[in-house]
């Protein structure tokens, strides 16, 4: 369309022009106007589909971000039971639209702007938990640092380096958590998911997690439960336990709302290391901070934005590179 505009310059009067112009405008406001009606469509038809489901609209995401950062959610629902997140999904489905499934929030920066879609959390009300031996089932919605305690205080170890991370069950399997040393991948021996419209059980296999990587990570998989192997204690489990804990308040800012490390670890490196090294500590851009009491942390001082934390991720991945020729990937899972 450019190319044809520019050919036709040099031969029709400046009247016809500015019309064709006037035109073009016309024809892509038209094409936004009709996305929007689109979208709107959608968007009523989300609400026939949900019907007697229990849901509210306009939530804001800083309630439900550890960032404490976040406009409103157009849809929030907290679904009670694996049939219900089910006729959730079928209801967004049948209306084409976009879902977000989030958990306890502790890895999310979202959009100041809010954002358009249905976002199911799925927490405390799918959080159960029941232990068999040696092996530990739990809700997606369980908090994972409440199933490593509740392991310790069952002689159990292999979870103790899990016993400060706040995210969930859910979220640690979809991105296969982990910390000092530790991992989700070491434990997990199956899942319970949602995967193309249907409920599976899977064992899991080599080449499923990685670092910060799973095959059961949304949209492709949602996780419904998972079952881990843990080992009979001992006898150093609760002081692991402890002494993790204690390296953490030390060592991180617990202080502030952050969605706790900012950047994945790149291969051979250790990102808070590169981010001081680089000078960074401290560096803000508005209310975010890069923490200086870790490098890895991006930190909400208080009143800070999206905006703010996108332009200081910015900066910090810009001059790694520029210093170091490295690539930090962010680990914060990003909605706008």
């Amino acid at each position: 369309m450019c190319s044809a505009r520019t050919e036709l310059c040099g031969v029709l009067p400046k009247k016809v022009l500015l019309m064709i112009s006037n035109l073009y405008e016309v024809i892509r406001k038209g094409s936004t106007m009709e996305s929007k009606r689109g979208f709107m469509d959608r968007k009523n038809g989300l609400i026939a589909e949900l019907g007697d489901l229990e849901y509210r609209t306009d939530v804001l995401a800083r309630s439900y971000t550890s960032f404490r950062i976040g406009g409103p959610m157009a849809f929030f629902a907290e679904p009670r039971s694996v049939d219900e997140l089910c006729k959730f999904l079928c209801a967004a489905g049948r209306c084409g639209y976009p879902v977000y499934v989030i958990g306890n929030g502790s890895n999310l920066l979202v959009s100041d702007d809010g954002v358009d879609a249905l976002f199911i959390r799925i927490c405390e009300k799918m959080s159960s938990c029941s232990f068999h031996g040696t092996s530990v089932t739990a809700d997606a919605g369980a908090l994972l640092c409440s199933v490593a305690k509740a392991s310790v205080c069952r002689g159990l170890r292999g979870l103790e380096w899990a016993a400060g991370i706040p995210g969930t069950v859910g979220g640690g399997v979809a991105m296969n958590a982990g910390a000092y040393d530790g991992e989700i991948k070491q434990v997990l021996k199956s899942v319970r998911i949602i995967k193309n419209g249907m409920i599976v059980e899977k064992r899991v296999s080599d080449g499923d997690l990685g670092y910060r990587y799973s095959s059961f990570a949304y949209p492709d998989s949602i996780v419904v439960s998972a079952t881990m192997e843990l080992n009979n204690d001992d006898g150093c489990a609760k002081a692991l336990m402890d002494e993790y804990g204690q390296r953490r308040r030390q060592k991180q800012p617990l202080e502030y709302p952050s969605a706790g490390s900012t950047f994945k670890r790149p291969k051979g490196y250790f990102a808070g290391k590169l981010i001081e090294d680089a000078g960074l500590k401290g560096a803000r851009v508005g209310n975010a901070m890069v923490s200086v009491k870790h490098a890895g942390f991006i930190i909400n001082c208080g009143g800070a934005t999206f905006n703010d934390v996108m332009g200081l991720i910015e900066l910090v991945r810009t001059t790694v590179m520029r210093k170091f020729k490295v690539n930090l990937e962010p680990e914060v899972k990003i909605i706008r």
